[in-house]
């Protein structure tokens, strides 16, 4: 079970404060990685990070917007400058906006695509050149069952977990050389904040749950495993892949 020990490694975890990311920060942590939450709002981040202490965990907080390239940068090299090396990077900051296509406002198509694609790209980066001074680092990108499928109403979302499974494959490309590994996780419908909508809707609940071969919703707890794999020595000849935990609902029709 050593493979799977991240004792003396240092996660960052982007939009944790809540929901999926909040739940793989817990996951990592129980594997004994210390823990740096990332978020907009310090009062968010502040709670989330008592929680995570409360519970045994080595917890700090970076305040950070990942949509802004300089800003991060200067956050990232701030903590490295300061004797905090990087081992983990999980790339989850994510919004959803839902309407038709043809209704979708041009700024608000910007506004997602720079919170889901162009962050991991900005964090990623600037993580990214610190883990290739050292010779590793582990970078774990969420996606979601739509870097597959499309629903109506979602195509904007589609298109960026599209993306972000293409651009993990891009970056196992140019820095497996260098001792990283790059791998997505890809949720299928978990019963978080960002699916509040779904879940509430009596009519979808039940769709999803006849469509989802596991007949429920996940649990974001059930994301711990795959976020520990990727992020130990479990997974160092694992590369650009994506891994799916969704019920089987892309195994079927």
């Amino acid at each position: 079970m050593s493979l799977f020990d991240l004792s003396g490694r240092t996660a960052l975890i982007t939009g944790s404060s809540q929901g999926i990311g909040f739940a793989l920060a817990q996951g990592l942590a129980a594997a004994g990685a210390a823990i740096i939450l990332n978020g907009r709002s310090e009062e968010a981040l502040t709670a989330a990070a008592k929680q995570l202490q409360d519970q045994g965990a080595s917890v700090r907080t970076m305040i950070a917007d990942v949509t802004d390239a300089l800003a991060i940068r200067a956050a990232v090299d701030r903590l490295e400058a300061d004797g905090i090396d990087i081992d983990i990077l999980i790339n989850n900051a994510g919004i959803q906006r839902r309407k038709p296509l043809e209704e979708f406002e041009i700024e608000t198509w910007s506004e997602l695509m720079r919170t889901n694609l162009d962050s991991v790209f900005y964090v990623s980066q600037a993580v990214a050149r610190h883990m290739i001074a050292r010779g590793r680092g582990k970078i774990i990108n969420i996606g979601s069952v739509q870097c597959e499928l499309a629903r109506p109403t979602i195509a904007p979302y589609t298109a960026s977990k599209g993306a972000v499974k293409n651009l993990t494959k891009g970056m196992c490309a140019d820095w497996a050389k260098y001792g990283l590994q790059i791998n997505a996780i890809g949720p299928g419908y978990f019963a978080t904040p960002l699916n509040r909508a779904l879940v509430e809707d009596p009519k979808f609940d039940s769709w999803l749950k006849s469509r989802t071969p596991a007949g429920r919703w996940g649990n974001v707890e059930e994301l711990h495993g795959a976020a520990v794999f990727l992020a130990s020595d479990a997974s160092n000849f694992v590369n650009g892949q994506t891994i799916y935990v969704d019920g089987g609902i892309l195994s079927v029709i």
